[in-house]
């Protein structure tokens, strides 16, 4: 899977246990940035990140901040982009089964090293229902964007 991954600069510690899970699994990654801990405003990366979504160049993305919060929140702007938050397995394979989240956010300071990689991995193994109910509700999301 093409993957793209971002984080600002609390996340930029959780993005490289994030790159080291899809490179163990064979994905194809695009790291975005921020690639030191220079401080870097989040909704800069999102743009980065949700951009490339939008052009088709990534199936996937994951956005890792400090509690994830920014992250969800700027992503969540872009047209065609359903960014879910999690810091617990459920979360990260329910946003993709029921919600078909394209976008997974973290928070790098509120989950450790092995359970970020838990959460890439569960994120990722995720398929979309796709129900005729489950869609409903996915066209209507879609249509509230900007």
């Amino acid at each position: 899977m093409r993957v793209v991954v971002g984080s600002d600069h609390a996340g930029f510690p959780g993005k490289a246990t994030v790159i080291e899970v899809l490179v163990a699994e064979l994905h194809e990654v695009n790291d975005i940035g921020t690639y030191d801990r220079a401080p870097v405003d989040f909704p800069d990366i999102a743009t980065r990140l949700c951009t490339e979504l939008q052009a088709g160049r990534a199936e996937r993305g994951i956005l890792v901040c400090g509690t994830g919060q920014g992250a969800v929140m700027a992503a969540n702007r872009f047209r065609g982009i359903r960014a879910g938050l999690a810091h617990d397995t459920y979360s990260a394979h329910q946003c993709v089964e029921h919600d078909d989240a394209n976008v997974l956010c973290l928070g790098a300071q509120i989950v450790g090293p092995e359970l970020l990689k838990e959460l890439v991995r569960t994120y990722l193994a995720a398929r979309w229902d796709g129900t005729e109910e489950l869609r409903r509700r996915v066209d209507k999301l879609d249509r509230l964007g900007p």
